[in-house]
């Protein structure tokens, strides 16, 4: 595959790309998922309960990370992770409005 020409496009549309581009992986869903149903910060579960490597797991969260959407703690040797409310909100919104954008088409 090519590299994409993001310098083409408009930088809410790179931003709104990275997001679905994050999302588009079931075990970053699973990840989520996970984080949301334990509401608390989740340390050494996830290896456990998605059930894939730890060093798998750990790519996971760090592209979850890469667009803020968890944020990290460090107690000891472990890290532990937590959604990022702030970003959540901001990142469903931004979805919200890209889907609504569409309501007004009248083609075909």
């Amino acid at each position: 595959m090519g590299v994409t020409k993001s310098k083409i496009f408009t930088e809410h549309q790179n931003k709104l790309a990275k997001i679905a581009k994050v999302l588009g992986h079931p075990a970053r869903i699973a990840i989520l998922e996970y984080i949301f149903k334990a509401n608390t910060c989740i340390c050494n579960d996830l290896v456990d309960e998605i059930g894939l490597a730890q060093a798998t797991i750990s790519q996971h969260l760090k592209e979850l990370k890469s667009i803020s959407l968890i944020s990290g703690t460090i107690e000891g040797k472990k890290v532990c992770y937590c959604i990022n409310k702030q970003r959540w909100d901001e990142v469903q919104q931004e979805l919200v409005n890209f889907f609504k954008s569409d309501q007004d088409a009248s083609c075909c």
